[in-house]
């Protein structure tokens, strides 16, 4: 019978699954598969497995309660194997990546940040600043500007825009790296020009907290810090 995974420990973490309840309408109980030192958490696999909010908080409930206890390797949601023999042999095969992954992140917890600048407020600075800008922004709004001159303040500003954010973010990432044992990056959305996941240690935590808080300060009005965590370290299993 096909099984749902939620995580990978090792065998002697004490894997306080009481009172859980396995994602899918029928709700099957959790249980573990245990190979060598590894332990893999799972349940019977729904027929049909749709990320429904009910499904979604099963999971995180699960990872939420191992990582209380101890070192995890949380699996995203979704992940599922033929039958309990496959976990077994992956387990086995696999087991002193999945170790090694499981010392890494012993103590430790992620934290996810998003940033972003309100775009009217850098607008304006890229006009203070340009002056090149600023003379093509004067032109259009007094009607002498050439043809071609809103598409090449258009270009100006979205090439400055992308240099600031991308010295932000590095900006940014570059205070915080010291606190962190691995960084993980990705693509920002929207409006935001920072979308960055840190793995912190629990003798890094009140440090790692204490900085990002200064930073969203120092940067003042007209920025958003939007910091997600503690969380199971799934970026960086």
């Amino acid at each position: 019978m096909a099984v749902y995974i939620y995580s990978i420990t090792f065998k002697d973490h004490p894997l306080r699954l009481d009172g859980l309840e396995g994602v899918g309408a029928a709700a099957s109980p959790l249980r573990t598969v245990t190979a060598g030192p590894l332990c893999a958490v799972v349940s019977d696999a729904p027929e049909e497995l749709r990320p429904k909010r009910r499904d979604i908080g099963r999971h995180q409930e699960v990872q939420q309660r191992l990582l209380a206890d101890g070192t995890v390797l949380p699996l995203r949601f979704g992940y599922t194997a033929p039958d309990e023999d496959t976990v077994k042999q992956t387990l086995e095969e696999r087991g002193d990546e999945y170790a090694d992954r499981l010392r890494l992140l012993e103590g430790c917890v992620e934290y996810n940040l998003k940033a972003s600048q309100d775009e009217e407020m850098l607008l304006r600075e890229i006009l203070t600043d340009s002056e090149q800008a600023r003379q093509l922004n004067d032109d259009i709004r007094a009607g002498t500007a050439a043809p071609d001159t809103a598409v090449r303040l258009g270009e100006m500003v979205a090439n400055e825009v992308r240099a600031r954010q991308e010295a932000l973010a590095s900006g940014v990432i570059e205070a915080l790296r010291p606190f962190a044992r691995e960084i993980d990056s990705s693509p920002p959305t929207g409006t935001d020009f920072l979308n960055v996941s840190f793995l912190v240690s629990d003798e890094q935590d009140e440090l790692f907290l204490a900085t990002e808080l200064s930073l969203a300060h120092q940067m003042g009005e007209g920025f958003e810090f939007r910091l997600n965590g503690p969380l199971p370290p799934y970026s960086f299993s």
